[in-house]
């Protein structure tokens, strides 16, 4: 799996910097084109002509090194790695990533790709678990960095703990792993919907809903990174992702939702609705902004077409998947959900505990598939679970979504 990819390793300064000679030299062994990026504080450790003779490559130390006129450096070694590792990650490293901090040749490169990267972190066991790094590598799992966990064991400062460098062969092996987890959903459509939606009630005032789409968004990274090409149907919310699988679609109303969800809907092989679609609007709308008036205001609503009840009826082939947000009874509610809507599973979670529901990073679920069962889904960011979901879509699609 590794013959022939352009791999950029980046090693920082930690005393685990000579497990990434090992690392160098097991790449190309495997066939891979290795180049490295060493920071001024891994040239303390072991020397750039070590990692230019195992890799056969010039090593890379400085940003203004120009060393092609037709060329910048960084720029031209971020758009040609098939994907990044580094390896060790130190926790200055990983705070500059975090921080989109562009100071030295490994971190400006770093800012430049569009290549997936790889983390594998070495560092003492109590500043691995120190608030502040711990928050810095959350973010960057929101950021779609993908970590390498390192192990446990005896450590250079002494202590014994995790924070060890992982061996260079279970680097390896996690990489390669995930690779083929990229093809998991290759030539499928994925089509998912996010986000609230907005129903007016003059030219200024809206009614919507507490949902920001994290969970929609997680859930169209996920796919779109297991290969699938996936349109994702959004109401109005603050985040951007630039992905080249994702083809984003912009609504406002629940009305244009459903136009936008059926007219993408027979193309389909997975259908993720995780949207928060108003059930109701109001019947009359005003063209002008509606003054001030003594007393009280009744606004008469209607109700908004059944999105995911339409999709369940006309379904064909399509593995459709609902969510149920609710605040009691959640197993209850949604297992009726679940079957009134014909769907093929649901993910159900009660809004009203800490840590889950809208607006929050994390959630707490359980999945409920027609054929296999409950699945707990217990709290972890959106990203994490956004994987998971998918993992349990992918094992009922047919051939294993191969």
């Amino acid at each position: 799996m590794m013959k022939g990819k352009n791999i950029l390793l980046g090693v920082s300064g930690g005393i685990a910097a000579y497990k990434a000679c090992t690392l160098t030299s097991r790449l190309v062994q495997l066939g891979a084109n290795v180049r490295v990026i060493m920071t001024k504080s891994a040239q303390g450790f072991v020397t750039p002509a070590t990692f230019q003779a195992l890799s056969r490559n010039p090593v890379h130390t400085d940003t203004f090194d120009e060393p092609d006129p037709t060329k910048i450096a960084h720029i031209d070694v971020a758009d040609w790695a098939d994907f990044i590792i580094v390896a060790p990650a130190t926790a200055n490293v990983i705070a500059k990533m975090a921080n989109g901090i562009a100071d030295d040749m490994l971190s400006t490169t770093l800012l430049a790709t569009n290549a997936p990267v790889y983390i594998a972190p070495a560092m003492n066991v109590h500043m691995y678990a120190h608030p502040a790094v711990v928050r810095n590598m959350q973010q960057l799992v929101e950021d779609g960095i993908h970590f390498i966990e390192p192990g446990s064991g005896y450590l250079a400062c002494g202590y014994v703990g995790k924070g060890r460098l992982e061996e260079p062969e279970e680097i390896i092996a996690a990489i390669e792993q995930h690779l083929s987890e990229n093809h998991q959903l290759s030539g499928k459509h994925v089509l998912i919907s996010a986000g609230p939606t907005r129903e007016s009630i003059d030219p200024v005032r809206f009614f919507t809903n507490h949902s920001t789409g994290k969970m929609g968004f997680a859930l169209a990274k996920a796919a779109a990174d297991k290969g699938a090409n996936v349109t994702l149907v959004t109401g109005p919310v603050n985040i951007n992702l630039n992905h080249p699988k994702i083809k984003r679609v912009n609504i406002e109303t629940a009305a244009e939702m459903y136009q936008a969800m059926h007219e993408h809907f027979p193309k389909a092989d997975v259908v993720i609705k995780s949207a928060a679609v108003a059930d109701y609007r109001p019947k009359y709308v005003s063209t002008e902004k509606m003054k001030k008036q003594p007393g009280d205001l009744v606004i008469e609503m209607e109700r908004t077409q059944d999105i995911l009840k339409s999709l369940g009826e006309q379904k064909e082939d399509q593995f459709l998947v609902g969510f149920a947000a609710e605040t009691s009874n959640a197993l209850a509610y949604g297992k009726d959900k679940l079957e009134r809507k014909h769907l093929d599973a649901i993910v159900i979670n009660n809004v009203a505990e800490p840590g889950a529901g809208f607006g929050h990073d994390t959630n707490i679920a359980t999945y409920v598939s027609k054929k296999t069962g409950e699945t707990d889904l217990p709290m972890a960011s959106k990203a994490s679970m956004a994987k998971d979901i998918l993992d349990l879509i992918i094992s009922e699609l047919p051939g294993d979504g191969m």
